[in-house]
């Protein structure tokens, strides 16, 4: 597929650009977080085997793990690349496609509108506690739902405007 702003030589939609945008850089981000988890991990391996052991590496490299969950997935979703059960999608004509696409969309949009929103609460309502090992506020921590969530909704409406807009349901 080409990029959003070489679609049929003409100016992509502004939706089209951001969920591009947001996924370029969510890619980088993902390689970075899993280069930083293999790193944490592995110093946490040679520092328990050889030194002291290090007090906020499994902390550390369990946020790394649960944010490259959470990138990976807006990213998957940007891709259309979850699993899916498509023998009996692909059996229906293309309006039915169409509209069985645009709920699974909305579906999803409503799920990640809720991650995000309450991802929100849960920044605010714990900013006053820090980690235990790292010692750093847990908005910090709690900041990755609200974004992932508003990164996937834009991907899923995205993808829904494709849809209609002429792309493959």
């Amino acid at each position: 597929m080409s990029s959003a702003a070489e679609r049929g030589g003409a100016q992509a939609p502004f939706l089209h650009v951001l969920s591009d945008a947001v996924n370029l850089w969510s890619e980088r981000f993902l390689f970075v977080l899993m280069l930083a988890m293999v790193g944490v991990t592995t110093a946490q391996v040679v520092f328990r085997f050889f030194f002291k052991a290090l007090t906020w590496s499994e902390e550390l490299s369990c946020f790394l793990l649960v944010l490259a969950s959470l990138v990976g997935s807006a990213v998957a979703f940007k891709k259309g690349s979850h699993i899916a059960v498509t023998f009996a999608v692909e059996r229906l004509p293309r309006p039915a496609r169409k509209v069985l696409a645009t709920l699974v969309y909305l579906l999803g949009l409503g799920f990640f509108s809720v991650v995000a929103y309450y991802g929100a609460l849960l920044m605010k309502s714990e900013a006053g506690q820090t980690t235990p090992a790292l010692q750093i506020s847990m908005k910090w921590i709690y900041l990755m739902y609200p974004v992932t969530g508003a990164a996937t909704a834009l991907h899923l409406l995205d993808g829904m405007s494709r849809v209609w807009t002429g792309g493959e349901p």
